[in-house]
């Protein structure tokens, strides 16, 4: 068989473990790098803004432009992968990746910073679907709890380090190039994970590929665009009526593209997706513990920011290197699941992930009040990240536990995009709250109080995650 035509499970299936945790490492070096970068770049905005004379447009676009690219295209780019082959995909995926990468960097405008960074977000939906249907290939259900434990802890680690190491570039000015080693930095590693893929990734696609709909690409695309794109801009812009039409506009688009995704099926079964798969109860109910978890989580983490810099007077170091508490409570989160408390507790550990979670949030709201004392404020966002490490863990291996290998790349992109849609609408909606209610978030004393209110918002999603969580199956991995 050709690399094209073999049946990536049987491939993957005739790894040894030592190949298989080569194959891993491989991974890790895309996830790491495509997370990095979706936070790496905030804390370059100003520079890149007086360096290249951008207009508030130009940033928005600079943030947005990847969020909006990324999302749009991750179902496409996952069930491309169960089409034309993981491996392919995803060196396709790393490759565009580190290109656009560079692009950035070498950007003498904004105009091709915009560009180059719409690039990366596309490039980055081909690659990050592989991901997890690769891991679905390599490692049995329960195997996933641990291996995507292992992830989350990563992806909350990454996100948190991005500003960090962003910062830190900058500050160095290698060479004197300001901001654009952010960008070149991608290069070295998108050069090793292509060397690390070649050599230890599994060949192959799914074992019954499916024909192109690019009918269903389209009309998925469509919807997408119409969710994301005014969550991603439209608060900075002040919400224009079109901005509202287009979100509005979602609600047919949902419809349209669920009764075309339905008869695709039954006619010949090679819809982008099947809309059966959502009411496999563990995916379905899955995705929107996911999408609710993210919102919350995104909100956290933005109204955190703001806080710790406008109500507590950090700058933007000093609040990025406050978030280590947090990024050591999702560790400790992650590692509890890996030592097995999943098989103990079984669905009661998303719950007892968001308690803890909601308990480090409620912790916060006197912390800032009394001005952020260090050692209380690391508690609570110790308890935070404890609650959040043993939500994220789980979650996206309990999703996938069910489902069909052969829907391995296009289940993987619906959690994506799931989470994507969820970051933009906390970014956006709670975001837009914590900000009305802080008036602008101009004054710190007003910009501590504001976060009393945005507090009993998150904690109220994550009540509901709570209760979706008691609604899985009692045995999350049985066949």
């Amino acid at each position: 068989m050709t690399a094209l035509t073999a049946d990536a499970a049987q491939s993957a299936a005739s790894l040894s473990p030592a190949q298989r945790r080569a194959a891993l490492g491989t991974l890790i070096i895309a996830f790491v790098v495509d997370v990095l970068d979706g936070t790496i770049v905030n804390v370059a905005v100003p520079a890149i803004r007086s360096d290249l004379h951008a207009s508030a447009l130009a940033v928005q676009w600079i943030v947005a432009g990847y969020a909006l690219a990324f999302g749009m295209l991750l179902i496409s780019g996952g069930r491309l992968g169960d089409l034309y082959g993981y491996r392919r995909l995803f060196l396709t995926g790393i490759i565009g990746f580190s290109l656009s990468s560079v692009a950035c960097g070498l950007a003498d405008d904004a105009l091709h910073l915009v560009l180059a960074r719409i690039a990366q977000g596309a490039t980055a939906a081909l690659m990050a679907p592989q991901v997890l249907a690769l891991i679905q290939l390599l490692y049995g259900p329960s195997e996933r709890v641990g291996v995507l434990g292992m992830f989350g802890l990563l992806g909350g680690v990454s996100a948190i380090l991005g500003p960090i190491v962003g910062g830190a570039l900058i500050d160095a000015n290698i060479a004197g190039l300001g901001w654009r080693p952010i960008f070149f930095i991608n290069a070295p590693l998108g050069v090793a994970g292509v060397i690390a893929a070649l050599k230890f990734l599994p060949v192959g696609r799914s074992a019954h590929p499916l024909r192109m709909d690019w009918t269903g690409n389209a009309l998925v695309i469509a919807t997408l665009f119409a969710l994301i794109f005014p969550l991603a801009i439209g608060r900075d812009l002040g919400w224009p009526l079109w901005c509202v039409a287009l979100l509005v506009a979602t609600l047919p688009l949902v419809w349209t593209t669920l009764r075309y995704l339905k008869a695709r099926t039954a006619r010949d079964g090679s819809a982008l997706l099947d809309p059966a798969l959502f009411r496999q109860r563990s995916f379905g109910l899955g995705v929107i513990a996911s999408l609710i978890f993210a919102t919350a989580t995104s909100g956290l983490l933005l109204t955190m920011m703001l806080v710790l810099q406008i109500g507590l007077g950090m700058d933007p170091l000093t609040a990025g290197v406050a978030h280590i508490p947090f990024a050591i409570g999702a560790g400790l989160g992650v590692g509890f699941i890996g030592r097995g408390l999943v098989p103990k507790l079984g669905r009661n550990v998303l719950v007892l992930g968001a308690a803890c979670m909601i308990a480090g949030i409620v912790a916060l709201v006197p912390v800032f009040a009394a001005g952020g004392p260090a050692t209380p404020l690391a508690l609570a966002l110790l308890m935070a990240g404890l609650g959040m490490g043993m939500l994220a863990g789980p979650l996206t291996p309990i999703a996938l536990a069910r489902i069909d290998r052969a829907h391995a790349g296009a289940a993987g992109g619906v959690l994506k995009a799931v989470q994507q849609l969820g970051s933009a609408i906390g970014a956006a909606g709670i975001g837009a709250l914590f900000l009305w209610l802080a008036k602008g978030a101009q004054e710190a004393e007003i910009s501590r109080q504001a976060f009393t209110a945005t507090a009993g918002a998150m904690v109220a999603l994550l009540l509901i995650v709570a209760l979706l969580a008691r609604m899985l199956p009692a045995r999350l991995f049985d066949a």
